[in-house]
C-alpha cells in the first residue's frame, strides 16, 4: 500500500506542468512587496509604471490600480510614466523626469519586449547596460524606492519583414532574471502563463486575447497577467479580480 501510495505521487509529479510546481512554490515561500507591507500597515504609497505600450495602455494598470483601492482605499497614487513605442534607450533618457522626479514608492519596469524589436537594433549587451543604468540612477536618487521588473507577454505571428518582429525575445527576456537575480529584485515573468496558452491552442488560442499578436485585450489581462501580479505583490486576487469562467 505505501508503495502504491509513492508511485501514485510520482506519477502526479510528473502530470503537474513545471510552471505550476513553480508557482506553488513560489506561492509558498514568497513575501508581500514592501509597498503592500506599507499600504498594509496604512501608509500611503506612490506607484509609478515605467515600459512600453504594454504599460502606457495595457490594461493591467488599472486592474492593479482598481484592486489595490479596493483593498486599501484612499492610500494610493498611481502615476504612469510609461510611453508606447519606446525602449530602455529611451526609458534611460527619460528616468529621471518620469520616474526620479516623481518619486515613487515603488516602480514597475519593463522594456525587454520593445528592445527585442529588430528596427530598434538594440543590442543585447545594450539592453543589458540600459537596464543597470536605469537601475543604478532610481536607487542611487532614491534609495528606499522599490523596484519590481516585469517581462511581459511574447510577440506571437510577426515575420522578419513585418515592422513589429521580434529577435530572440527570450534572451531579452533574460536580461531581466538574471539583473532581477543579481540585485534581489522581484521579478514579474508573464512567460509561463502565456506559453501554456500557446502550448494548450497554438497562435489561434493565443490570438483570442492578443488579436494583434503583440497587445493583450482587457480580458486577457484580467485573465492571464493582472492575476499574476497581484498574486507575485502578495495581493492575492480577490474575487471580483478573477477572470471570469468560460461559457
Amino acid at each position: 500500500m505505501k508503495l502504491l501510495r509513492l508511485l501514485s505521487f510520482a506519477l502526479m509529479s510528473c502530470l503537474l506542468s513545471p510552471a505550476l510546481l513553480r508557482a506553488e512554490s513560489s506561492a509558498a515561500t514568497a513575501k508581500p512587496a514592501r509597498f503592500i507591507s506599507q499600504l498594509a500597515a496604512g501608509k500611503p504609497q506612490h506607484v509609478v509604471i515605467f515600459g512600453t505600450s504594454l504599460s502606457k495602455g495595457g490594461a493591467w494598470v488599472t486592474q492593479m490600480k482598481d484592486a489595490l483601492e479596493r483593498r486599501f482605499p484612499g492610500l494610493v497614487t498611481l502615476t504612469n510614466g510609461a510611453k508606447s513605442g519606446q525602449n530602455s534607450r529611451w526609458g534611460l533618457a527619460n528616468v529621471e523626469t518620469n520616474v526620479i522626479a516623481q518619486r515613487p514608492d515603488v516602480v514597475f519596469i519593463e522594456f525587454s519586449i520593445n528592445d527585442a524589436v529588430a528596427r530598434f537594433d538594440l543590442s543585447l549587451e545594450e539592453s543589458r547596460r540600459n537596464l543597470e543604468s536605469i537601475l543604478d540612477k532610481i536607487t542611487s536618487a532614491l534609495p528606499h524606492c522599490e523596484i519590481i521588473l516585469q517581462i511581459m507577454n511574447p510577440v506571437v505571428g510577426k515575420p522578419a519583414d513585418d515592422r513589429s518582429y521580434r529577435r530572440d525575445q527570450e534572451k531579452y527576456a533574460e536580461i531581466y532574471r538574471d539583473v532581477a537575480k543579481a540585485r534581489g529584485l522581484l521579478a514579474i515573468d508573464h512567460t509561463p502563463a502565456w506559453k501554456a496558452v500557446l502550448a494548450e491552442g497554438g497562435e489561434a488560442e493565443f490570438k483570442r486575447y492578443v488579436r494583434d499578436g503583440v497587445h493583450p485585450s482587457p480580458e486577457g489581462y484580467a485573465k492571464f497577467v493582472t492575476p499574476t501580479i497581484l498574486a507575485a505583490i502578495g495581493l492575492e486576487p480577490a474575487k471580483s479580480d478573477a477572470a471570469p469562467a468560460k461559457p
